[in-house]
């Protein structure tokens, strides 16, 4: 009895071992993401963009690189393994922050896109790693808790971030946009471009050498690797597939259209919450901050996911409940005005923390040996952050001319829909018992 003892009080030190870990890879791809909805008003002045569908390719560039790398990424992770194919990815994020050092003093927002990309590969390495190992390490029923407590880390870096990025190169920001549009002499407001920009260049210095740091650090770690049995234990036992390619699972294919449109609403929240804003004539020096109001949101949702899943509720009700919260607020956006709509975009945050958290663990529940290529094309449908911002942006731009609150909810009403279709009946496996 005092051997078992000491052998389940190891597991349990290894088990808060392995998700401090992983919590902390969540807090740090928490920040390098959530930094972009600063970026986007930043980049809009500094390279001097003229619309808002070219300031959204921040998020097209970061957010398409899930897309491509992410199938690379679980073969990356086949040959390296879980572990160090964590590290690579930090090594990876960590070229990519180095890379807006040349595109600062070049003032090129191709080279700033270069390295939003990269850092995005570098993301889908770490997420195509780190989503699957924190469903596997504990039953499957309380995944979403699990997810739940890493969407507390990345959030709560996500706060801190753009509050960080903003008051450092957007200070003043408002003041220093009317000064470069008035100003007639071509040098003085290159000075003036030259000058602003600049100040992006140390704090992503500062968070290359933390990105190395643990890099190194998650190598040399004694973080466990997963194994196929690991893996395959997210099959249930009575589940007789006899399925030979990952496309035969409806609900995983079904769950990555999911994921697609889920993200896309969840960056529409965070990161459009700034463009939406200036729109109805809010200053940037009020609207540089409103990334943190969403994130915050998103941190009380992931507190109750916590509270409350699995113990009160299924991660399947948790889902339904996000969606019809997001079909309400996405309409309350569309019937307000002002301060009012701005606190109603912050609030979709309530509404979509608990979605990643219930949809990654139910569309790859019952996969088995399929497992990681299953998390591959869900970590693809992040991609969904990519195209949804553009197509808000030219559904209100000259080219269409709608309105600015019509292009926001065509763009994100059907989205919540699709979620809610899923929560009701689109995540069931056929033949297994479902949670």
């Amino acid at each position: 009895m005092h051997t078992q003892q000491i052998i389940s009080l190891e597991k349990k030190d290894q088990y808060i071992y392995s998700i401090t870990i992983i919590g902390i890879l969540f807090f740090t791809f928490g920040f390098v993401t959530w930094i972009n909805g600063s970026l986007i008003q930043f980049l809009k002045i500094a390279c001097q963009l003229r619309t808002d569908v070219q300031a959204f390719f921040v998020t097209f560039a970061f957010y398409m690189a899930y897309f491509f790398l992410a199938i690379p990424s679980a073969k990356i992770l086949e040959k390296t393994g879980y572990k160090n194919g964590m590290a690579l990815g930090l090594l990876v994020i960590a070229i990519g922050s180095l890379v807006f050092i040349p595109a600062a003093n070049s003032r090129s927002f191709w080279l700033f896109l270069t390295g939003l990309f990269t850092q995005g590969a570098g993301l889908a390495l770490l997420q195509t790693a780190s989503n699957p190992y924190i469903t596997v390490i504990g039953p499957i029923e309380s995944a979403a808790k699990r997810i739940s407590i890493m969407g507390i880390c990345n959030k709560t870096a996500g706060i801190i971030a753009p509050l960080m990025l903003s008051a450092l190169v957007l200070k003043n920001a408002t003041t220093l946009e009317e000064k470069i549009k008035q100003t007639t002499d071509v040098a003085m407001k290159e000075n003036l471009l030259n000058e602003l920009t600049g100040r992006i260049v140390t704090p992503y210095i500062i968070i290359a050498i933390i990105l190395l740091l643990l890099s190194f650090l998650i190598k040399k770690s004694s973080l466990p690797e997963i194994s196929d049995e690991d893996e395959t234990g997210l099959a249930s036992e009575n589940v007789k597939t006899g399925k030979t390619s990952i496309f035969q699972f409806r609900h995983l294919i079904l769950g990555v259209a999911c994921i697609f449109l889920y993200l896309g609403v969840e960056v529409m929240a965070g990161d459009a919450i700034g463009i939406y804003g200036k729109a109805i004539g809010i200053s940037t020096d009020e609207t540089k901050y409103f990334t943190t109001f969403t994130l915050g949101a998103m941190l009380v949702g992931y507190i109750i996911g916590i509270t409350v899943i699995p113990t009160y509720i299924s991660q399947q009700v948790a889902l339904k409940i996000s969606a019809l919260l997001g079909v309400f607020f996405t309409t309350a956006v569309f019937f307000t005005t002002g301060y009012t709509a701005i606190i109603f975009i912050a609030l979709l945050g309530l509404a979509n923390a608990l979605m990643w958290p219930a949809i990654f663990p139910l569309a790859i529940s019952g996969l088995g040996k399929f497992t990681a290529k299953g998390s591959a094309l869900l970590v693809m449908g992040i991609s969904g952050g990519a195209i949804l911002p553009l197509i808000y942006a030219a559904l209100k731009g000259p080219g269409v001319g709608l309105s600015n609150h019509l292009s926001f909810f065509i763009c994100m009403l059907p989205c919540y829909l699709y979620i809610l279709f899923y929560a009701a009946s689109g995540y069931k496996v056929r033949g297994q018992k479902n949670y």
